[in-house]
């Protein structure tokens, strides 16, 4: 079975997340069906929901939407909600059920002894104080991976809302603490995650040419305009940095009507990924489900179901490719970050 790695999941927020080793009931990730769908490593992200937000639509005609950016939630409420993420992780790693990745030397002897590699992830960076003072501590319990954001603001940079169909050109760029994050992301060997930024935020990292360009869980706006989405000259500018696209399986992002509609065929997903691949290589390619985090396709029903889309993507581009999409360019990439 080819062995995926996949770019970024919810799955450890979850509330049923003790039941991860033994198998869930609902979600889309457990040990088990991992196992059985050939997942072999990921990116767990560790993330804090603002509290009280219910993501109201502001308004919606016909198939266009726009849902309420939230607002700022505070370094310490995040701070808490990271420490419970990242305590599981660090018990399933005791337990003898995943490998908590720190190096390439870590992610390929996970994958050669058929243990789960997890990358530790925070998605929105506001468990870091703006000082920076807490990154090393972080970096010190396995932080491997930081995003930015998530759709909202904060001390570093501006998330986008959720919209379609809507241009990723909202807010303002990096604060000069968003730059510095970046700077020292790059000097500790933390991969930077720009799902979720707005576009004056990406290109900022892009110019300060600190690391390869990954966007971990996104999908292509000239095919599905979502407002989450990248443009042409960002997956380009991708490209030109030795970078990555995980391609996002939600739905909503991946639909060129941006409807949250289970009836969706994975060949959906592959457009994208043949999109991406025909300006920049499919060596630039990569999956970013985000499983446990929103609606994917009926026949993506969990992560048992990846042989499913290897086999979509087979249809359309080269074993050799498929195996690089699968899991090559994910290490290739994460490897250059962390200075492996």
């Amino acid at each position: 079975m080819t062995a995926v790695f996949d770019g970024h999941n919810d799955t450890l927020t979850r509330d049923d997340a003790d039941d991860f080793v033994t198998g869930r009931k609902g979600g889309h990730i457990d040990l088990p069906r991992a196992r059985s769908g050939g997942l072999a490593g990921g990116i767990f992200a560790a993330f804090t929901p603002t509290p009280g937000y219910t993501g109201t639509i502001k308004g919606q005609s016909g198939g266009a939407y726009e849902i309420a950016l939230a607002p700022p939630v505070d370094h310490e409420i995040a701070v808490e909600k990271v420490d419970v993420t990242l305590d599981r992780l660090d018990a399933l790693e005791r337990e003898g059920h995943v490998r908590v990745v720190r190096s390439i030397a870590d992610l390929d002897v996970a994958r050669d002894d058929g243990v789960l590699a997890a990358v530790a992830h925070i998605e929105g960076a506001e468990a870091v104080d703006p000082g920076l003072e807490e990154l090393d501590a972080l970096y010190a319990r396995g932080l491997r991976s930081l995003g930015l954001v998530w759709s909202r603001a904060n001390a570093f940079a501006h998330g986008v809302p959720f919209a379609f169909p809507a241009s990723p050109d909202i807010g303002p760029g990096l604060t000069r603490e968003g730059a510095a994050l970046v700077r020292r992301c790059a000097e500790l060997g933390v991969a930077v995650d720009l799902s979720h930024l707005n576009e004056a935020g990406f290109w900022d990292v892009a110019k300060l040419d600190a690391a390869p360009l990954i966007a971990s869980h996104s999908a292509v706006h000239a095919l599905a305009p979502s407002s989450r989405n990248l443009t042409d000259a960002q997956i380009d500018a991708i490209g030109a940095s030795g970078g990555l696209v995980g391609i996002v399986f939600a739905v909503g992002f991946t639909r060129a009507d941006g409807k949250d509609d289970r009836d969706t065929p994975l060949s959906t997903i592959v457009a994208h990924a043949r999109h991406v691949a025909d300006r920049i290589g499919a060596e630039h390619v990569a999956l970013g489900s985000d499983f446990d985090g929103a609606t994917m396709p009926a026949a993506l029903g969990d992560v048992a179901c990846l042989p499913r889309l290897l086999d979509a993507l087979r249809a359309d581009f080269s074993e050799a490719d498929v195996d690089g999409i699968a899991w090559g360019n994910w290490r290739r990439v994460l490897a250059a970050a962390w200075r492996g």
